[in-house]
């Protein structure tokens, strides 16, 4: 980082200034935990002769435990990018009102499981919906940036769609409706030899950003959206305060799709099986949320279930991430 010229490669520089601030960070964790340790050794040795030791080694016993499993856990995260940030991103599919009131409440479920950990969260880009309902203003599809070590690692498999059963808030007489959203996730960065971007394969457009029911934001055409030809894949920032500073952001988040695209198809071929697109509807979830005629929630792919819905939509999703990492 010393050496001239680093910073002309913005992207390089931004990469491995992120890689050196998690090295450390976990450096600092190491350090903490070799504390930890030699005081506990020495409390138990201590006790020999002071009894009331005891709870205090007990407490520093349990902490070096769950440090200890945490450590533990994060060995599942071997992917080329999983110690990195993560970008969420929600779109309403099948279901109309019921269905952007179900991708708020998902976006809000996401941000409280990253409070919880002390992750920050960033809102990127929000198209909202059309209808305030019990989770606030609907969302069409919105994105956010979840910056923590690990952040990519821990939420890669959430990616999918995700079905909501409920009596409709929406419905005059009360009745049940299925909605559904998809939710992709994909890594902050990914390195610009990668993912190689053709300038004459984007359409870019630009737009005013604005917040719910049409009220205007920005009277300038800041927000920026790029549509990546080939593959149709479509991206959006709205949250700089520049067009410039927005395109580079929709650059980034271009790049990070087309990284995850192309994963994807790689890992179909190696399984024999062509690359579909996912329809964002019946058939096709990862998970169910069920509030009526009955509370659950189940993971379709490894089973793990429990009927405290609302706990799970306030961000006690460990569970059931830790369960799919572990697959």
């Amino acid at each position: 980082m010393a050496s001239s010229g680093f910073w002309e490669d913005k992207a390089r520089a931004a990469g491995l200034s992120q890689e050196l601030a998690q090295m450390k960070k976990e450096v600092e964790r190491w350090s903490k935990l070799a504390e930890e340790a030699k005081m506990l050794t020495e409390l138990m040795l201590a006790a020999a002769e002071d009894e009331d030791l005891s709870q205090e080694i007990n407490e520093r016993a349990d902490f070096l435990e769950r440090e200890i499993k945490t450590v533990e856990f994060e060995l599942f995260f071997s992917g080329k990018y999983d110690k990195g940030n993560a970008v969420l991103s929600v779109y309403a599919g099948a279901g109309g009102k019921d269905a952007e009131d179900w991708a708020a409440l998902l976006l809000r479920m996401y941000s409280r499981f990253g409070e919880n950990k002390g992750w920050k969260t960033k809102i990127i880009h929000e198209h909202w919906g059309e209808y305030n309902g019990p989770a606030g203003w609907g969302i069409k599809n919105a994105t956010i940036l979840i910056e923590a070590p690990h952040a990519y690692g821990y939420l890669k498999k959430e990616s999918g769609v995700h079905r909501l059963v409920r009596i409709s808030p929406f419905s005059s007489q009360s009745l049940r409706h299925t909605s559904f959203v998809l939710v992709d996730v994909m890594p902050e960065f990914v390195a610009p030899e990668e993912v190689e971007i053709k300038p004459e394969d984007l359409k870019i457009d630009f737009f005013r950003s604005s917040g719910p029911g049409g009220q205007n934001v920005n009277k300038r055409e800041t927000a920026v959206r790029i549509t990546h030809l080939p593959t149709g894949i479509q991206v959006a920032s709205q949250v700089e305060r520049t067009q410039e500073r927005n395109r580079e952001l929709a650059l980034e988040l271009l790049r990070s799709r087309i990284y995850r695209f192309k994963l994807e198809q790689q890992e179909k071929e190696r399984q024999g099986v062509r690359k579909e697109k996912v329809a964002i509807e019946w058939g096709s979830q990862i998970r169910s949320y069920v509030m009526h005629p009955y509370q659950m929630v189940k993971d379709h792919r490894t089973e793990i279930e429990t009927s405290n819905i609302d706990a799970v939509l306030d961000g006690e999703l460990d569970e059931f991430i830790e369960a799919e990492i572990k697959v």
